[in-house]
């Protein structure tokens, strides 16, 4: 068992409240943008629409990158060791799993136009 020792003391854990407050925005900020183009938001749903503007910009996953932020934020808070396991779970699932079929799907229904946005995009940021 992970030791529940504290690794971030206060005043820094307050810290996780600003990043929390950025992974919300990123998240409300994305699906704003996909509300408005009309495009699915589901993972492994066809899009109609290839969205580069916005947070899309610096991260082709910002709303993922939200998730983690959130998460990070919360591990922040609490303080402790063990707490840090569920961004870092997250983060590499996303990373493994879940980016890798989105990113075939989108270069599969948008091609050079999506290749062209990879290359000058990052992946998270």
């Amino acid at each position: 068992m992970l030791p529940l020792v504290q690794i971030v003391q206060t005043p820094y854990r307050y810290a996780g409240i600003l990043l929390i407050g950025i992974g919300i925005w990123l998240n409300i900020w994305g699906d704003g943008l996909f509300k408005r183009e009309k495009t699915t938001i589901k993972p492994f749903e066809q899009s109609s629409v290839l969205i580069v503007e916005g947070p899309f910009r610096f991260s082709r996953h910002p709303m993922y990158l939200g998730m983690v932020a959130i998460l990070l934020g919360v591990a922040i808070i609490c303080g402790s060791l063990i707490t840090f396991v569920a961004p870092i779970t997250f983060f590499i699932i996303m990373s493994v799993v879940f980016v890798p079929v989105e990113e075939k799907a989108m270069e599969v229904t948008f091609g050079n136009e999506y290749l062209e946005y990879k290359a000058r995009v990052r992946q998270w940021l």
